[in-house]
């Protein structure tokens, strides 16, 4: 017996509907086929992936450092390599027109995306209500041809926080976090992603306040899944933690054997 392979707007609407499970939807992000294809046979029903492990694999550093056209030929080849739906990591959209980005990821076969508030060319996060017009602009170019692209809106608050040495309590950054979650999730976005927000009253706090699907970094910082799934978190993912993971063990067997 033949399996037809489903089309592009089942795996939209199925990968929109898994936000709203009664446990977080587990992704343990890919960086090629191989581990796609790993993802999907060990059981998970979908397939995310990691800019810094796809861009890695090419040859380039994680922010935009890779061209487009390679990272979204990597995506393509993932969603035609399952049949599970996939979301890819975007990044802040490569520069890309509006149009353009969703032609790029429709054509890709994503199921989703994620779109972050980072503007690496200047090294800054994006002022919140250009960044909501502009996810607006996207939801809406998806709309007119019928595309049910899932929007995962990255906001990093915390992770900006981080790389700067600053270390401020998470707390004390809800109050610029939270009004970019509503912004964004107003303009369009199906679910929101506060990267590196792993403290679990804040954390709680922040999923609380939002009202709406919320996708966790699992960092080792984090709270279990369970605890997790108590919050009310939609869904978790682990970024390039597992590409890391596989890399550092890869080095370890090297040197084993050298």
């Amino acid at each position: 017996m033949t399996m037809t392979r489903r089309t592009l707007r089942d795996l939209c609407d199925d990968l929109r509907a898994r936000h709203r499970g009664d446990r977080p939807l587990l992704l343990p992000n890919a960086w090629d086929v191989a581990s796609a294809r790993a993802v999907v046979d060990a059981g998970f029903p979908v397939v995310a992936t990691t800019s810094g492990g796809v861009a890695a694999s090419l040859g380039y550093e994680d922010h935009e450092g890779a061209p487009a056209a390679e990272m979204l030929a990597v995506a393509t080849r993932i969603s035609c390599s399952v049949d599970v739906p996939v979301t890819v990591d975007a990044e802040a959209g490569y520069g890309m027109g509006v149009a353009g980005l969703v032609d790029a990821l429709e054509r890709a076969g994503a199921a989703g995306c994620n779109l972050e508030d980072t503007d690496h060319a200047h090294g800054t996060r994006r002022d919140p209500a250009r960044h909501a017009a502009w996810l607006a602009a996207v939801r809406a170019a998806a709309a007119e041809r019928g595309y049910g692209l899932v929007i995962n809106a990255r906001i990093d608050v915390f992770l900006a926080d981080i790389l700067a040495g600053s270390r401020t309590p998470q707390g004390e950054l809800l109050a610029d976090a939270v009004p970019r979650a509503r912004a964004y999730l107003a303009a369009g976005a199906d679910c929101v992603f506060p990267i590196a927000l792993w403290e679990r009253e804040p954390l709680a706090e922040f999923v609380a306040q939002v009202g709406a699907p919320v996708n966790v970094l699992a960092t080792p910082h984090a709270p279990s899944i369970d605890e997790l799934a108590a919050m009310g978190v939609a869904r978790i993912s682990w970024g390039s933690l597992m590409h890391h993971d596989v890399m550092r063990h890869f080095s370890e067997s090297l040197t084993a054997i050298a």
